[in-house]
C-alpha cells in the first residue's frame, strides 16, 4: 500500500503516523509538505494530528486552504482513501470534504487518555477488519473534539450508515453528538476520527488494537 503523510507547520503526530503506516504496510511513506502543489502517486493520504498554524481562527481552517489540499479534494473525487485523524478531521470538516464541525470539548479542557470505540459500519475500507460492534481501545489527545452536525446532516450521517466509529461504555471524552468518533462521506473513501489509531500498533505503545485500521486499509485494498 502506498502512502503519503501531508505535514503542516504545527503537526505533531505525523512521525507517529509514518511510524504507524511503516510498521504495518512494510512500505516506507512519503512526506508532503503543506505547501507542495502535487501528491504522489499513493492509495491513501493522511492528515494527521496536531496544531496546524497553532490553531488559530479555528482549528484546522489555515491548514485548510493550504495548496495542498486542492490536491487532497481532487485525490478524494477520484476515489483515492483520504484520511484524517485528529486535527486532520478538523481540518476535513473545514474543507467541506466531510460535513458537520468539531467544537470545544463540552468540559472545555484538553482531554489526553484512553477510550473504548465501538466499530457500527465494516463495510468500509477504514474498517473491514474489525468485527461489527467490536469494543477496541484508542488514545485521544485534543481540546476541541466535540463533533456536532446540524438535524438534517445528522439523519443523513445516521441513515447512511456513515458513522464507523463511536466512543463506546461511557468513554466519549468531548460531547460529541450521538457518541461519533469517526465518520465518512458519501462515497465513503473519506474518513475523519478524533482517536489516535497510530498510537497503539505495538506492544511498546501498551498494545496493539489500533494495528486491525490499518490491517483493513490494506485489506481494502488488496481486495478492490
Amino acid at each position: 500500500m502506498k502512502s503519503a503523510v501531508v505535514v503542516f507547520p504545527g503537526s505533531n503526530r505525523d512521525r507517529d503516523m509514518l511510524h504507524a503506516l511503516e510498521l504495518v504496510t512494510g512500505e516506507k511513506p512519503a512526506t508532503v509538505w503543506h505547501q507542495d502543489t502535487e501528491l504522489p502517486d499513493v492509495d491513501l493520504v493522511v492528515l494527521p494530528g496536531g496544531f496546524s498554524y497553532g490553531d488559530y481562527l479555528r482549528c484546522g481552517a489555515i491548514a485548510g486552504r493550504s495548496p495542498v489540499m486542492s490536491e487532497v479534494a481532487k485525490m478524494a473525487e477520484r476515489g483515492r482513501l483520504v484520511l484524517g485523524v485528529c486535527n486532520g478531521f478538523q481540518i476535513l470538516t473545514e474543507t467541506g470534504l466531510l460535513p458537520g464541525a468539531l467544537m470545544r470539548n463540552a468540559d472545555l479542557k484538553f482531554v489526553c487518555r484512553e477510550v473504548k470505540l465501538q466499530t457500527v459500519n465494516t463495510q468500509t475500507p477504514f474498517s473491514g477488519a474489525f468485527e461489527n460492534g467490536q469494543v477496541w481501545r484508542c488514545p485521544v489527545a485534543h481540546h476541541d473534539g466535540n463533533y456536532f452536525a446540524d438535524a438534517d446532516t445528522l439523519a443523513q450521517l445516521e441513515d447512511g450508515g456513515r458513522v464507523v466509529f463511536r466512543y463506546a461504555e461511557g468513554t466519549n471524552p468531548n460531547g460529541s453528538i450521538n457518541d461519533i468518533a469517526g465518520i465518512v462521506n458519501a462515497a465513503g473513501n473519506v474518513l475523519g476520527m478524533m482517536p489516535h489509531p497510530e498510537n497503539l500498533v505495538e506492544p511498546i505503545q501498551g498494545g496493539t488494537d489500533g494495528r486491525r485500521f490499518f490491517e483493513s486499509l490494506i485489506q481494502a485494498l488488496e481486495t478492490a
